[in-house]
């Protein structure tokens, strides 16, 4: 068996958008827009059908959060005084649709956020922009698949009070 490695340099952009909420406020309000996946449930689905109505419920808004870390916690002690949250946020359903097609896309999904309060004491939420991530795998189904999530991504923005980029809607 012959393996060969690959090598793909891709280009990506994070957005740093900033939300009107203090942090805390902020944070508690993120995590009530991208509900925490309940695995349980997940787990009990006898059918993909029956997963992707699940996903429906348990995702309003697209996004599950599958992963929370509190870096300000973490950082305790050290001479950093920044308070920030980072989290994997996605939905397995959608990234499905990209998995079949090529399973290391699973490196960029779910995506990583980024919730801070900056020095100025503004809060910001920091992601990279996901059709740019999914691109690179130069595949139309992924690509039109995280054309989806920038919408998504927008329409979480904006009910967290902050201005969509304009290279999410282009």
């Amino acid at each position: 068996m012959t393996t060969r490695s690959t090598v793909i340099d891709h280009s990506t952009r994070r957005l740093v958008v900033a939300l009107p909420r203090p942090y805390d406020a902020a944070r508690d309000h993120y995590e009530t827009l991208v509900p925490e996946v309940d695995f349980a449930r997940f787990f009990q689905m006898a059918s993909w059908q029956a997963t992707l109505e699940l996903a429906e419920i348990n995702a309003p808004h697209g996004f599950m959060r599958y992963y929370r870390s509190d870096i300000t916690a973490a950082m305790a002690g050290s001479s950093s005084f920044w308070k920030a949250t980072q989290y994997l946020m996605g939905n397995h359903t959608i990234a499905e649709r990209m998995f079949r097609h090529d399973p290391s896309v699973m490196l960029h999904a779910p995506l990583r956020t980024l919730l801070y309060d900056d020095p100025d004491g503004d809060t910001k939420l920091a992601v990279d922009q996901p059709s740019l991530l999914f691109t690179s795998y130069d595949n139309p189904q992924i690509t039109e698949v995280g054309r989806e999530l920038d919408a998504l991504l927008a329409q979480l923005i904006t009910l967290l009070g902050g201005d969509v980029p304009p290279q999410l809607t282009a």
